[in-house]
């Protein structure tokens, strides 16, 4: 079975931030972890070399195959903020809807800027993100 490659490293999260090259996704990076870890209570640790996670909880697949993650998190990468919040298999259209500008994937969200989503909403999504790992994975 083949390692997995994000799992929880001893690199700093301070000097990952700050080595984000764009001025203002370095700030938009500086304030998604600040929320995240008020939310969470929990501090920030890099997993993987670019993902800045909260939390850990352990899952196993069907397979028998286990593993590791962080239970929210995102990545400063170079065209815009990743944020791990959504569920493939939730419908979260409602408040996605009033998020701003944004785009999708099974798990991700996608932000240019956090100047370009409403940050109550933002916050309302990473709170119902919370919710759901605790009530999946009670700590």
């Amino acid at each position: 079975m083949a390692e997995l490659k994000t799992k929880a490293t001893e690199v700093s999260v301070a000097d990952f931030v700050a080595a984000v090259p764009d001025e203002a996704r370095r700030a938009d990076a500086e304030a998604v972890c600040a929320m995240m870890a008020r939310l969470t209570g929990e501090p920030p640790k890099m997993w993987g070399p670019s993902i800045i996670g909260f939390g850990s909880y352990r899952y196993t697949y069907d397979s028998g195959r286990t593993g590791e993650m962080c239970r929210i998190g995102f990545s400063p990468r170079k065209a815009e903020l990743v944020l791990y919040l959504l569920d493939g298999n939730a419908d979260q259209s409602e408040v996605l809807s009033r998020l701003g500008r944004h785009r999708t994937g099974k798990g991700c969200l996608y932000v240019k800027r956090l100047a370009d989503v409403d940050a109550d909403v933002l916050e309302e999504i990473v709170r119902a993100k919370i919710a759901r790992m605790d009530a999946a994975y009670p700590a």
